[in-house]
């Protein structure tokens, strides 16, 4: 893959960055009319000066060790929501340069010249998880939260009129490991009935009918899906989804009460780590965590989040290793000319001769789907699509 590379569009990054920067330009100026003052938007210091000392924006504000006020992108995200425009904008502001800092202008200064593509390194020992990493340039933190990041994906593109590119990814494989390593039998079942696992958590914590689910209980449990194996408690739920901590509590009791077997993976993962000193992978791929009986309150909590994610995050890491295996030795028996170029957490991309892309597909979803077997037979399914650049195979 690293051999390979990943061919870029240049003229469309060259014409991106323009827009960008207009983009940037316009919600700079903004934030100076609404300011009433210019001043320097990228100093932590002359902005926290502006937003609570000029326009008092929010009388709590916190100050860092030096002194000056905090202005992360947490503190910012928090006033937003309070529907501040000038903090939309600085947000807007912040995104459109680092989008066109870090990745618009940056991938074309790294086009190997000889073979005009480019090449990532990636390294199989950086990730505490077990994950591949990806470096010079980073193809793995592509932006997709945002459609402006997606945008970039636009840029990669398959080598020539003859190929297209496949995209082929896990569905909630994260889930679906938590699931057959817990054992819990309600989420189990979901799976196995092939039903929407969001809806069905959101049911069952609400106590609603599946199709009495709202769209935004379907939001919230999907947020306390995933919070949950990261160990996020009532504080963090609250502050992720807006809502008032007695509610982010009631939804966690009521998730633990209904998915009981998730809350004993939980315990038992940490008990077995405080007296073995390890967690491993469904495959018995070891991590270590010597931090796991520390006397510090804060250290001890970080190790046994550490405790309960590993075996899932490990679990999907070794997962898609062997899925490359498998598929890459499937593609070779047949004597295909196409490629896989990219691996990004639980997607795989392929530069795919148009010809051979109706063989390529299936062969990758059954080789994905097969490459190790979940516990309480939970099944794995793996999409593909097709497009004329990654965002649009993706």
């Amino acid at each position: 893959m690293e051999y390979e590379g990943i061919k870029v569009d240049v003229d469309f990054l060259n014409d991106y960055s323009k827009e960008l920067e207009k983009d940037a330009k316009t919600a700079e100026e903004s934030v100076y009319k609404q300011a009433g003052v210019r001043f320097n938007l990228a100093s932590p210091k002359q902005l926290g000066e502006v937003l609570f000392d000029k326009l008092k924006l929010d009388e709590a504000a916190k100050k860092t060790k030096t002194g000056q006020y905090k202005t992360g992108e947490d503190v910012l995200l928090k006033m937003a929501a309070k529907g501040h425009q000038i903090v939309d904008d600085i947000l807007a502001f912040r995104e459109l340069t680092k989008l066109k800092s870090t990745y618009v202008d940056a991938l074309p200064q790294l086009i190997n010249s000889k073979t005009g593509r480019v090449h990532t390194s990636y390294a199989q020992a950086v990730a505490v998880t077990g994950r591949l990493s990806s470096n010079n340039p980073n193809l793995q933190n592509i932006p997709v939260r945002t459609e402006r990041g997606r945008e970039i994906r636009k840029a990669f593109v398959p080598r020539d009129s003859k190929h297209i590119l496949l995209s082929a990814d896990y569905s909630q494989i994260e889930l679906r490991i938590v699931a057959a390593i817990s054992g819990d039998k309600n989420m189990c079942q979901a799976f196995l009935d092939g039903t929407d696992i969001h809806t069905v958590t959101a049911s069952r914590v609400y106590n609603v009918e599946a199709k009495d689910v709202t769209k935004e209980m379907r939001y919230k449990a999907k947020s306390v899906n995933f919070g949950i194996i990261y160990g996020q408690g009532a504080f963090g739920l609250a502050d992720n989804l807006g809502i008032s901590r007695t509610e982010a509590k009631e939804i966690i009791e009521n998730y633990k009460k209904e998915f009981a077997g998730i809350q004993k993976y939980m315990d038992d993962t940490i008990n077995f780590a405080r007296e073995n000193g390890y967690v491993e992978t469904l495959m018995g791929r070891k991590r270590w965590l010597r931090d796991i009986n520390s006397a510090n309150f804060t250290v001890r909590g970080f190790a046994e989040r550490n405790a309960i994610n590993s075996p899932i995050q490990g679990t999907a890491a070794d997962m898609i290793k062997l899925a490359m295996q498998k598929v890459q030795a499937a593609m070779k028996k047949v004597k295909m000319q196409s490629k896989m170029i990219l691996q990004v957490h639980d997607e795989l991309v392929f530069d795919t001769l148009i010809s051979e892309a109706k063989e390529l597909k299936p062969l990758i979803i059954e080789n994905m789907q097969a490459a190790m077997n979940l516990p309480h037979k939970v099944p794995i399914i793996a999409e593909c699509g097709e497009g004329k650049n990654w965002l649009e195979a993706h």
